[in-house]
């Protein structure tokens, strides 16, 4: 499975692949108390890695709609333009109701994906 074989080469690199209680993602450095065996804080995941990386690609606050709540719809949409199960979608993204989870499927609003495309003459 590619997700096992990315996350295993990851451990590898980040040196941590024998610790199994440990958590997953964690800083790089911490300026504050030195500590790295911790999770990254959610707010500089967003700060650090997501804005960044937009900003090196052309992707600034000036872009409409660029927050976290896209990158949440963008995630469903890919999961389920990947052929992930929307249940098992609204499980990963806490939504109690399906019809919450179907707001955040942007697939209808690609015109490859629109029925106009799927039509044979």
């Amino acid at each position: 499975m590619k997700a096992v074989r990315l996350i295993t080469e990851y451990l590898e690199v980040a040196g941590h692949k024998g610790e199994l209680e440990g958590p997953l993602f964690r800083p790089v450095r911490n300026r504050v108390t030195g500590e790295l065996n911790k999770s990254l804080h959610p707010g500089l995941v967003y700060q650090d890695i997501v804005k960044r990386y937009g900003t090196e690609v052309g992707i600034t606050a000036d872009v409409r709609g660029f927050c976290v709540h896209s990158l949440r719809a963008t995630a469903a949409t890919n999961a389920l333009a990947h052929g992930a199960d929307i249940a098992k979608v609204q499980e990963w993204l806490g939504h109690a109701d399906i019809s919450t989870t179907r707001m955040y499927d942007r697939r209808r609003w690609r015109p490859e994906e629109s029925p106009t495309f799927k039509v044979e003459y």
